[in-house]
């Protein structure tokens, strides 16, 4: 076995910050305080639920991902974050009604106690919402200073010896990466003269990374997917992962088109179409916030089928994604697929699907398990983008010009492949030889 590398251990309490404390953040949160006391499992947590398999399929060695690798257990978590809105935890979970309310009142008395931080936000970029409870100050620098004095004082009032910040908030506006993202100089220099490319979740980003907290983004905005939070990351010597959870339609195209590519199966189109009514379909009524969604959930299939190699399958794919907000489902997103396939000598058929899903319930565990690994790799000395957590991401972070790996199931023997660095086990290829020489 070669030598691992030195994680420091998960002492104390970790305190996991979300900017955003809507749907998702309240179902997250309001879950792990539920398993915590035992009235529910972490399903849909590969850090709670999931084994790794280390050395031969013969060994039978398949630990508890949670048992192999040091994580922060579930009850020395503390949770914080800020919102546009001052509803504590209780209230805004109930607002959003995705959890029964018989639960909630079991863990009414420690939501209560989670009231938002006054938060950045800019009607500016997400043009559907608006609250009272914000902050203020002469320049986006002011706020992003703002924002690390929030994450030092909670960090002391709730004794936490580690900080993760996950962005849970809703879709910015499309903004594509400029001169004033590209180098931390020149974002610091747009943040003291309030360039309108920088929006909330970039001064969110940026105020998390100087506190040497690790960053997550949740949404597919800009955030700290630009060289600039590279940059800094590295400086800092902190982890970050991004962008967008990847939970319904997407995380159903990324387990069913590498199959088809597998099999060679040609596709003609992909009508994609989804309904929702919550917060997040509600702001994503906005074309502009739309657009960022747009290219999140579009970029998925060009980058696993590979049309530039294989242009007789998938050459002239015809791919289209539509959001509707509809307010009768409220955080039950309905997902549609109209899926056209062909297979040998050119024969048509169909797959059609309909994904009776639930937004933020798909989306909590991903959440715990970002917060989680970011800490983990923070405390393994592990900088910069964490690419190897692609597996919970629409649109993975990569390093410039590298292509993102959408393939789920190549995401996850990633993941799992990289913890067996971290604990100095052979990686596992599943070339499989060794069993028949």
């Amino acid at each position: 076995m070669a030598k691992g590398i030195k994680i420091a251990p998960a002492k104390g309490k970790l305190g996991i910050l979300t900017p955003g404390m809507g749907a998702v953040a309240t179902t997250f949160i309001a879950g792990v305080l539920a398993i915590n006391k035992k009235l529910a499992n972490p399903v849909g947590s590969l850090t709670q639920m999931g084994t790794i398999r280390l050395g031969k399929r013969t060994d039978n060695r398949n630990p508890e991902i949670k048992k192999f690798v040091p994580l922060t257990p579930l009850k020395k978590i503390v949770f914080g974050g800020w919102d546009i809105f001052k509803d504590n935890a209780y209230e805004a979970a109930v607002n959003a009604n995705v959890l029964d309310h018989r639960l909630l009142e079991k863990v009414k008395k420690e939501l209560s106690a989670i009231k938002p931080m006054k938060a950045v936000f800019d009607r500016k970029y997400v043009k559907k919402l608006d609250g009272p409870h914000v902050k203020t100050g002469k320049t986006k620098m002011d706020l992003a200073k703002a924002v690390m004095r929030d994450i030092k004082k909670f960090k002391k009032d709730n004794d936490c010896e580690r900080l993760v910040m996950v962005w849970c908030g809703s879709t910015e506006i499309y903004i594509k990466p400029g001169k004033v993202h590209a180098t931390l100089a020149a974002l610091e220099k747009g943040l003291e003269s309030n360039h309108k490319d920088i929006p909330p979740s970039l001064i969110y980003a940026y105020a998390a990374l100087k506190s040497g907290v690790p960053y997550a983004n949740g949404a597919p905005n800009l955030s700290c997917d630009c060289g600039a939070m590279v940059e800094l990351a590295k400086k800092e010597g902190v982890p970050i992962a991004g962008k967008d959870f990847k939970t319904g339609q997407t995380l159903m195209k990324t387990i069913l088109a590498p199959g088809f590519k597998a099999r060679h199966l040609g596709i003609r189109g992909w009508f994609s179409t989804n309904i929702l009514g919550n917060r997040d379909g509600e702001v994503l009524d906005d074309p502009d916030s739309f657009k960022a969604k747009e290219v999140s959930k579009l970029s998925v299939l060009d980058q696993i089928l590979e049309p530039e190699k294989y242009p007789e399958l998938y050459g002239d794919l015809y791919h289209k994604v539509r959001i509707n907000y509809y307010p009768p489902h409220g955080d039950n997103k309905e997902g549609w697929d109209q899926i056209d396939i062909f297979g040998w000598l050119g024969y048509p058929m169909q797959i059609k699907i309909d994904f009776l899903c639930r937004d933020s319930i798909l989306a909590a565990p991903i959440v715990l398990d970002l917060a989680l690994f970011l800490d983990l790799a923070h405390r393994s000395e592990m900088s910069g983008i964490q690419e190897w957590l692609s597996f919970y991401l629409k649109s993975p972070q990569t390093a410039p010009g590298l292509p993102p790996q959408h393939d789920i199931f190549m995401q996850l023997m990633k993941l799992k492949n990289v913890l067996r660095h971290l604990k100095g086990e052979e990686l596992i290829t599943h070339l499989g030889l060794e069993y028949y020489d």
